[in-house]
């Protein structure tokens, strides 16, 4: 204790788990790092062209935390928000299955939205084993996410609507937006970099709108009409765990109201991919017929995909 480390977790002792106080942490030194104020680190992280071999890494990385202690305690104090852009290989199964099922255009809403980069999954390239989905030319390229059998590539998609929510959104068009994606990717991980700084550029040519709002109540609003002639489709992935139980308990118990009034010609899907016993699970239910499904497995950044359908 009393290093700089501690001058900038200190009181920070008994954050709960949920937190991820060490995420917090090194995104805020790795924010540091890509806004440039911190050019003696920098050639460290491979994110900002540096080299991430050496032994001489920690006197770069403790000079930067007693340079900005002030800095790193305020950026301590901010949530964590990801858009983790790989979870779409995960979530495709699903899509494209309500799209098969129904032979309806979608209609998408994404609760735990962040910046509503997963709401354009349908403008990302797919590919798996000689089969692919999705536009050749498109910056982001999922081509390693399916480890065992993968979804019916062969499926039209049309979507209609995409919107979503979040309490704490973030514009992945404004620079700040960016730049708090990008540090809470590890530096190391340029494949993830790259997914990501493709997904903002599609951003930028795909408008969508997350809405700052409470999930349960969003949903309400949103599910109080089913229009026909299109599938409704409420997806999220890796969110549960940052809401209460109350809120958890109200997502279902909305999901579960609307689906008791989805037709055939006005149906309703709820897609979600949330921690299961040894990986994420994907599943689907599909009303009116209101039948919940494990369709695949995945890592929790959306590789390793086990297709179960």
């Amino acid at each position: 204790a009393g290093g700089p480390a501690w001058a900038a977790l200190q009181g920070h002792e008994t954050d709960p788990p949920g937190s991820v106080l060490a995420l917090r942490f090194m995104g805020a030194v790795h924010r540091l790092v890509l806004q440039g104020r911190a050019p003696a680190l920098a050639q460290h992280y491979p994110s900002a062209g540096g080299n991430a071999q050496g032994n001489d890494t920690w006197p770069a990385f403790r000079s930067t935390l007693e340079e900005h202690v002030p800095v790193l305690r305020e950026l301590l104090e901010r949530p964590v928000q990801t858009n983790e852009v790989g979870r779409a290989a995960a979530l495709l199964g699903g899509f494209l299955l309500v799209a098969q099922s129904t032979a309806l255009p979608l209609r998408l809403l994404e609760i735990g939205a962040s910046a509503g980069l997963n709401l354009r999954w349908d403008h990302y390239r797919y590919e798996a084993e000689g089969f692919a989905w999705g536009d050749p030319r498109s910056p982001v390229r999922l081509v390693e996410a399916f480890l065992e059998g993968w979804p019916r590539f062969d499926t039209p998609v049309s979507v209609l609507e995409r919107a979503g929510c979040d309490l704490n959104p973030l514009d992945p068009c404004s620079a700040a937006g960016q730049l708090t994606l990008l540090s809470y990717v590890w530096a190391d991980q340029i494949g993830r970099l790259a997914t990501l700084r493709g997904a903002l550029d599609i951003a930028k040519k795909v408008p969508v709108v997350v809405e700052q709002a409470n999930a349960p109540d969003w949903l309400a609003s949103k599910l109080r009409h089913l229009s026909p002639g299109v599938a409704t489709v409420v997806f999220h992935s890796i969110v549960l765990q940052y809401l209460s139980e109350a809120d958890r308990q109200s997502v279902h118990r909305v999901l579960q109201e609307a689906g008791a009034y989805a037709t055939a010609d006005a149906p309703l899907a709820w897609l979600f991919m949330e921690p299961g016993k040894v990986q994420a699970e994907v599943h689907l239910t599909l009303w009116p017929d209101g039948v919940e499904r494990l369709i695949a497995t995945a890592g929790y950044h959306g590789r390793e995909v086990r297709w179960l359908r």
